[in-house]
């Protein structure tokens, strides 16, 4: 068995998706604890920002048109979706970035996609595979909330994860990440701390789910 981390936040250690993927893959690795984890972090190291077009460029061409980027775009779809499809279970940290899906993450989804495997209409690799999607906001967006709707992000990668990919997705998130941070959020404090301590509550739970479903994936 083997878990595949991605992580796409920018702030490092800061991080409030990485402390609750921390949370998820320290409970799945109790009941995993010789199972190896590939690490891939976006927001560390970026995938090149042109790679996407290079591969999509390919489909018309020939292989011996094919231009070097574009054979470097290829095969390093080839090697994300390797990762993606050798993984028993699949942890994505993924915070809401400017009202939407962090554009490391969003590169990583269009390369997978040009994978002949990934391919629309054809044998879905993924179907079945436990994953855990741990998003935080730093305000709130729920209803009744000034900005709710404002979250363009969950419902784009629940769709791709869930309905595209077929992963069996169970999903984490906090919200009021900038309390501390931001003195127009200092009256959200009490609130701010009792949706962290659910949202960590709620990424133990998933690390254990997530142990106890990939047994049963029959990949």
């Amino acid at each position: 068995m083997s878990l595949l981390r991605l992580d796409t936040s920018i702030l490092g250690p800061r991080s409030s998706t990485a402390l609750l993927a921390d949370l998820v893959e320290q409970e799945w690795r109790a009941a995993t604890p010789d199972a190896p984890v590939v690490r891939r972090h976006l927001g560390e190291s970026p995938l090149p920002p042109t790679a996407w077009a290079a591969a999509v460029a390919t489909r018309f061409a020939p292989p011996d048109r094919h231009t070097p980027e574009q054979r470097d775009a290829l095969a390093l779809a080839s090697a994300l979706t390797d990762e993606l499809i050798a993984a028993d279970a699949v942890v994505v940290a993924a915070p809401l970035y400017n009202f939407g899906v962090s554009q490391h993450l969003k590169t990583w989804v269009d390369l997978v996609l040009t994978d002949p495997r990934m391919a629309p209409g054809g044998r879905k690799p993924l179907t079945g595979k436990p994953a855990v999607l741990v998003t935080a906001r730093g305000g709130a967006y729920g209803p009744g909330t000034p900005r709710d709707g404002w979250d363009h992000a969950i419902g784009w990668m629940r769709r791709m994860f869930s309905d595209v990919w077929e992963l069996r997705l169970d999903v984490v998130e906090r919200e009021l990440t900038l309390v501390g941070v931001d003195p127009a959020l200092d009256r959200f404090t009490e609130l701010a701390a009792r949706t962290r301590i659910a949202a960590e509550e709620r990424a133990r739970a998933a690390g254990r789910n997530l142990a106890l479903r990939e047994g049963a994936f029959p990949g």
